[in-house]
């Protein structure tokens, strides 16, 4: 049976396997919209114009952050390791005061804190981690971070007369949160999505790519209204393969059918869907153009999967002056972090695992005199409970709230803890059951922090440093207005 023009587009849409097209195909409000000018171009402000990344990296889970930054001092007007290893000791789940990695936090008096010894040089590493970055002032943590419609105290969360986040310690809607920069309702876009609706035309006018690419699937995060995000495999596929057609071959027959295939790309334009899966297909094969050729990243990765995302990610960068970027977000992800059980040796693995890859990244950078340019960030769905899940070799913790997120790049103020004081006086929360800022109560207390820095007070002020103006943060993240401090300081300013 004779094909008509559109079936044959179909089909052959569907068989070129292109991540950035598969990725897209399912949203075609997206793809409808994407001819529209951004209503906010008005009142974008003065930027920096220099070359600027964000790297988000994504702990899968639900991060632990008690057993990631860990109060190591005595000192008795704050949570300290006493405090912490009675705590989880009896069940077993404390880590032992030298083995933590010491940093002094200026804002803590000084005071020393640890970091897991994953953080460190590891058997079988390939660098030594990224805890010697506190010391050269490259690596802020950003403390008891979480998901709020409003500032919330323990009474408030207690009598309802501030709005919750919805299905709070649920993966999946504080996941959506903390991607989607807002925690009253549901988000069908996020954050770095709708910066780049709002910042591709000023920032990247001619890019072959778009502005925001993932090398973990398909995410909320890198989702916009008019944005046209990038899914790509990690470094186990060369850039130059990454967007290859799928189904053609270099045979003369198969020559012939990728050729009709462009022509068709140009016929029945006057559909909405077509036109846009059309452009779609467009820009995916001329940034397979583009990526043909490509120098190898300097710095040796470590072989995991979070390693060979971020080698991506950075060969991407190496290649921006030919694809025309200026501005750039990246999306990664690490899995495994849901610990109700096993959690000491998991966290070993896994945070050795993100560690050596995050060094590496960064010594990339610097090698390509982007170390000032390029900055990671770490999110994860909550922290965990401070009272453990189970005990013995099989100890592990459940979900919680506030959590502590690293920021590493020559960007980075200094290194300190950065984030809204608790009720201590302090940004880093009071280590207590039952305390004033455990959400829970009673003897059933099991210490879930109620967060004092909002996602979009964190998001915001790295937002500001990739260029973002001040005028566009409440379409970015639309709740900002209910938070008085939108910089926490922690990134320099824009030049």
């Amino acid at each position: 049976m004779k094909e008509t023009r559109r079936e044959f587009l179909i089909k052959s849409g569907c068989a070129l396997t292109m991540t950035a097209l598969a990725t897209q195909m399912g949203h075609f409000g997206m793809m409808s919209a994407m001819a529209q000018k951004v209503d906010d171009e008005t009142k974008v402000s003065a930027v920096p114009s220099d070359y600027r990344a964000l790297v988000c990296i994504f702990l899968a889970g639900g991060n632990d952050g008690n057993n990631t930054v860990i109060p190591i001092h005595n000192d008795a007007s704050v949570s300290n390791y006493q405090t912490y290893f009675n705590a989880r000791n009896t069940q077993g789940l404390a880590l032992a005061q030298g083995t933590l990695l010491p940093i002094s936090v200026p804002r803590m008096g000084n005071l020393s804190y640890g970091l897991h010894p994953s953080f460190g040089t590891v058997a079988g590493g390939i660098n030594p981690g990224i805890h010697p970055l506190w010391a050269d002032g490259k690596m802020a943590i950003v403390t008891n971070v979480g998901t709020l419609v409003a500032p919330m105290t323990k009474q408030q969360y207690q009598n309802g007369s501030v709005q919750k986040p919805f299905q709070l310690y649920s993966h999946s809607d504080q996941v959506s949160q903390f991607q989607g920069g807002r925690s009253d309702t549901q988000s069908y876009t996020g954050w770095g999505g709708r910066i780049s609706d709002l910042r591709t035309s000023p920032d990247n006018p001619g890019g072959l790519l778009p502005m925001i690419t993932s090398i973990a699937g398909s995410q909320l995060f890198t989702a916009g209204q008019t944005t046209l995000p990038l899914a790509i495999a990690n470094a186990g596929t060369g850039l130059n393969n990454v967007l290859n057609p799928a189904g053609y071959n270099t045979t003369a027959a198969s020559q012939a059918r990728l050729s009709a295939f462009n022509d068709l790309r140009g016929m029945d334009l006057d559909s909405q869907v077509v036109q846009a899966a059309s452009h779609i297909t467009n820009q995916a094969m001329t940034a397979n153009a583009a990526l043909q050729t490509f120098q190898e990243v300097t710095v040796t990765f470590p072989n995991t999967n979070i390693g060979n995302q971020l080698k991506q990610i950075a060969r991407l960068i190496r290649k921006r002056t030919d694809l025309s970027v200026n501005r750039q977000i990246f999306f990664a992800q690490i899995g495994g972090f849901d610990t109700h059980n096993n959690q000491l040796a998991a966290h070993v693995t896994l945070l050795g695992q993100l560690s050596q890859a995050m060094r590496a990244f960064y010594d990339e950078m610097t090698v390509q005199g982007l170390g000032d340019k390029v900055t990671q960030f770490t999110m994860s769905d909550f922290n965990r409970t401070f009272n453990p899940a189970s005990s013995g070799a099989i100890v592990g913790s459940d979900h919680a709230w506030g959590n502590h997120n690293f920021v590493v790049g020559g960007g980075v103020t200094a290194s300190d803890f950065y984030g809204i004081n608790t009720t201590n006086g302090t940004p880093f929360p009071t280590m207590t059951f039952n305390g004033p800022d455990d959400a829970d109560s009673g003897t059933g207390a099991r210490g879930r922090w109620i967060p004092t820095t909002s996602v979009e007070q964190f998001a915001a002020t790295l937002s500001r440093w990739y260029g973002l103006p001040d005028a566009n943060l409440p379409a970015v993240f639309p709740k900002i207005t209910n938070f008085a401090n939108t910089n926490l300081g922690f990134m320099q300013p824009p030049a």
